[in-house]
């Protein structure tokens, strides 16, 4: 184990033989961290938080605070991270809240640009990218594969599909279906994600689907309900078409339109 001598571990704190702790790090006496893990200088890993393998986790991160909320009145929750994120410069998670489920959990496999924000009792799927500044609210959802562009905000209880992409400074109130971009000052749909979808390795017929689903419904004058129905009626079966409608029904802020 790789310890600097200038960084604090408190006696409790369960960290694997081959992490790396940077100068002036703090870790507390509730922290796990697993394999192959690095801790920059100055970063600060507190509260009951457990940290997967190979993470890389840089300078002045500070992850397991409490929550920036009112209501929390100190009582037992947790921060949860998976493998091989990175997580940048200033970048904050916070653990849960008992009105949240008492729990933040972050995937595998993402990155946290400089100063993003992953706020009390979010979910963070695997794969997905917060750029400088991107913040999620309390109880935000993020599914696998999510980009949120730089100095976007997300609002709390709000979820963003598998495959979403937020415009830079968007400010998003409602939920965004997979697949689909949204921007703007109370973002709005502007399309599919096809980059992001053809790099994934959807195939032709997959992409052919989704835009089908798409324009049926938000660019046919049907209400919701109907539309649901007629894209299941006719691309039920097919799982990319199944978790969209899935994901629409499941809405309870509302769909970006």
């Amino acid at each position: 184990m790789a310890i600097h001598p200038t960084a604090i571990v408190a006696a409790g704190a369960e960290i694997d033989g081959s992490v790396e702790v940077g100068p002036y790090a703090v870790i507390g006496p509730r922290v796990r961290i697993g394999a192959g893990t690095s801790v920059g200088p100055h970063a600060v890993i507190e509260g009951n938080t457990t940290i997967g393998r190979g993470n890389r986790i840089f300078q002045f991160a500070s992850l397991g605070a409490i929550p920036q909320d009112l209501k929390f009145e100190g009582e037992e929750t947790r921060l949860e991270i998976g493998d091989e994120n990175q997580i940048r410069e200033f970048v904050t998670m916070h653990v849960g809240t008992a009105g949240g489920g008492g729990l933040t959990r972050v995937g595998s496999k993402s990155l946290f640009m400089a100063s993003s924000h992953v706020a009390h009792d979010c979910r963070v799927g695997d794969g997905c990218i917060l750029a400088n500044c991107g913040t999620l609210g309390g109880h935000a959802v993020l599914e696998d594969h999510v980009i949120v562009g730089g100095l976007a905000g997300v609002h709390q209880f709000v979820r963003l599909g598998r495959h979403a992409f937020v415009a830079a400074g968007s400010l998003v109130t409602q939920d965004v279906p997979p697949y689909c971009t949204v921007q703007g000052d109370r973002a709005k749909l502007s399309g599919l994600n096809t980059v992001g979808l053809s790099r994934a390795g959807y195939t032709k017929e997959q992409m052919a689907r989704v835009k089908a689903a798409y324009k049926t419904v938000f660019r046919t004058t049907l209400g919701l309900r109907e539309a649901i129905a007629q894209v299941r009626a006719e691309h039920g079966g097919n799982p990319e078409i199944d978790h969209f409608l899935a994901f629409l029904e499941g809405s309870e802020r509302g769909v970006a339109r």
